[in-house]
């Protein structure tokens, strides 16, 4: 499929989108909420009265504790956990609400041989293009499970610093690029900010928005997928090329103002 471009939410007639979505699906480091912080409270309340109307899924290269911490536990009462889709590891694992808590559906990990080659091809890489820094906020790799991830100034980066590093993508994705090389058989993408996500080729937001489709009974293009990442190189591009109905934001302010659109047009 030949590269396409998203438009940004406000481009588009929102009303129309509404009328044939039947779910919402979010990325949430720059869209929901700024890199590892929680959603803000109009944010929070915004996105709890949709998950009301309808059904909502949450796509993130995190883990759970930070889509838990980001989302779930600030949503207010409103919200309808029962129609959440919670995606965490851009895909590779799954967990609905059951009984009162959050139960894990699926989950895809890599082998403890992949790895070992991927964090040692990270920090040889990483060292030769000089972002291999001394000094960092937390952790550089942070083993997922499902996901090895790799963040350039430290998981615990503070966000200002972290926007500021690689505005135009060059570092991450030259990193990514000979990462690839040395693990032709994964899924290598520049991810956040500051960050290169490495997984088992095939599984990226792409085949978490299919397999959505596919356990809902809907099609793909029935899906809304918001992002900040939509270019080309962006980790929210893999679900716009899926075939959803992508929308383009410009970080979580203009997300908010997305949401009370979709309220307001479900409550009309």
């Amino acid at each position: 499929m030949a590269g396409i471009e998203v438009p940004y939410w406000d481009h588009v007639n929102i009303a129309g989108v509404c009328a044939h979505m039947k779910l919402v699906a979010f990325d949430l480091d720059g869209t929901l909420a700024r890199s590892k912080k929680p959603m803000k409270p109009a944010m929070a309340q915004q996105l709890s009265e949709l998950s009301s109307h309808i059904p909502l899924a949450i796509v993130s290269g995190g883990k759970m504790d930070l889509v838990q911490s980001q989302v779930i536990d600030v949503l207010t009462p409103e919200a309808d956990r029962d129609t959440m889709h919670i995606m965490p590891t851009s895909g590779t694992r799954y967990y609905r609400w059951n009984h009162g808590g959050w139960e894990e559906q699926y989950e895809y990990s890599l082998s403890p041989e992949d790895r070992d080659t991927v964090v040692a091809s990270l920090e040889l890489h990483a060292r030769e293009q000089g972002i291999w820094y001394e000094q960092t906020w937390g952790d550089r790799i942070e083993d997922r499970g499902s996901q090895i991830t790799f963040s350039a100034l430290g998981q615990q980066a503070p966000v200002d610093v972290k926007e500021q590093w690689d505005p135009d993508n060059r570092k991450k994705n030259a990193l990514a690029e000979v990462v690839q090389a040395d693990v032709p058989h994964l899924q290598v993408r520049s991810g956040g900010s500051t960050s290169v996500d490495i997984s088992l080729r095939g599984f990226d937001k792409a085949y978490a928005v299919r397999e959505l489709a596919k356990l809902l009974g809907i099609e793909v293009r029935d899906i809304v997928f918001i992002g900040d990442r939509m270019d080309p190189d962006g980790n929210d591009y893999p679900a716009a090329k899926a075939g959803t109905t992508a929308l383009r934001v410009r970080g979580p302010e203009d997300t908010l103002e997305l949401c009370k659109a979709m309220n307001a047009w479900f409550d009309a």
